[in-house]
């Protein structure tokens, strides 16, 4: 999407109607590549893979993800993506802040938060969903269920390793998200957003501090 400029050179975003702005939000997230999120946090990947090989063959595991129902599981799920896109907004300073109070320039702010927070959410969820598929994987190949069953004192079956790969994740997730920290800002922004994205924002930065 091209930038118009005005007679002076400052740019302007052209914001469509209503229905346009939708189509045009999901273009920005798609152009933002959320599936190379983690891939591009080298620190965050390895900490989630370490964090679920680890607990995977933790007892203590073991005990808390058979004493937790589904719906505990669910909100373990949901707070463990909020919490780690969180802590990389935060963290990566990706929050955009209106270059001036006119409703054009706040508008233009929420849409590129809007993307931000779509791609992060899609990238980490994409992340869950793959650390659920390695961890259920690895307790298939390492964990005996008659040797958990002997330490939970009750009958344990395959099933059971589903459980606890769900639980494993979201833990796998989090640890993630603090490996994360061990990235620079630039690392951040550049695994957040597109080529083309990450050069606009700074343009715009770059504006907003000159003027």
């Amino acid at each position: 999407m091209s930038e118009p400029r005005t007679e002076d050179g400052e740019q302007r975003v052209v914001l469509p109607q209503f229905g346009g702005r939708w189509r045009l939000l999901l273009g920005m997230v798609l152009a933002n590549r959320p599936w190379l999120l983690v891939p591009g946090l080298k620190s965050a990947l390895v900490a989630a893979l370490a964090t679920g090989a680890v607990a995977t063959v933790n007892s203590t595991v073991w005990l808390l993800a058979d004493s937790l129902s589904w719906w505990r599981l669910v909100v373990a799920t949901i707070g463990s993506i909020a919490l780690v896109v969180g802590w990389l907004v935060i963290d990566g300073e990706l929050w955009d802040r209106p270059d001036d109070d006119s409703p054009q320039a706040r508008e233009r702010s929420r849409l590129y938060n809007a993307s931000t927070l779509l791609t992060l959410m899609a990238g980490v969820l994409i992340c869950y969903v793959a650390l659920y598929a390695l961890n259920l994987a690895w307790a298939f190949f390492i964990l005996d269920p008659d040797l958990m069953g002997g330490y939970l004192n009750a009958a344990v079956s395959y099933r059971e390793l589903f459980v606890l790969a769900w639980f494993v994740a979201s833990a796998a997730t989090v640890g993630g998200g603090l490996g994360s920290g061990l990235e620079t800002d630039e690392a951040i922004r550049a695994a957040a957003y597109s080529k083309r994205e990450e050069d606009r924002r700074e343009r715009l930065a770059h504006d907003r501090d000159s003027s």
